[in-house]
């Protein structure tokens, strides 16, 4: 059973992938979401008991392309709305600079300048670099919380971590 449907789906994808990638790309605000939801479509046309009982496989197509945005439109909100905040506690476990020798003042100072630093941050690469080193999640676990791949997770870090230690040069 398996095997037909996966030949079923790879014939669909192969008439219709180009046009359903491009009606992602037509419908997202983030372009680069739309390789991810295709895949998702592609995985979800895997998982259909009985590809036979389908009358218009391209109707069929975009409906699961057509439901998966929605639910990806209403996941996005969500994400929106529950935004991580950035608080003192959370900078604690956040790796940084060692403090100079002059002690404790220059500590705090290296500690509200960083927290500054990361309130600058585009809210998603904040986001990723507190739930990695506050809260030591994995990349996918990052991805999976924001609503991006992981590789998108590791971009994010890498240009926050670049833009925090440019800055705090600057300071410095």
């Amino acid at each position: 059973m398996a095997e037909p449907n996966a030949g079923f789906v790879e014939r669909l994808f192969a008439e219709h992938g180009r046009a359903l990638h491009a009606y992602f790309l037509r419908r997202l605000r983030v372009k680069t979401d739309a390789p991810d939801l295709a895949q998702e479509v592609y995985l979800r046309l895997l998982r259909v008991n009985d590809v036979d009982a389908i009358r218009n496989p391209q109707n069929y197509l975009f409906t699961v392309a057509s439901n998966l945005l929605k639910e990806h439109g209403v996941a996005q909100q969500h994400r929106r709305t529950t935004t991580i905040g950035v608080g003192a506690a959370m900078l604690d476990d956040l790796p940084g600079e060692s403090p100079a020798v002059e002690g404790e003042v220059d500590a705090d100072r290296r500690l509200a300048r960083l927290h500054e630093v990361l309130e600058e941050l585009p809210p998603r690469w904040r986001n990723a670099v507190i739930l990695q080193y506050r809260y030591g999640l994995t990349y996918a676990q990052i991805g999976e919380h924001l609503g991006v791949s992981s590789n998108m997770v590791k971009k994010y870090l890498a240009q926050a971590l670049a833009r925090c230690r440019r800055r705090m040069a600057r300071w410095e």
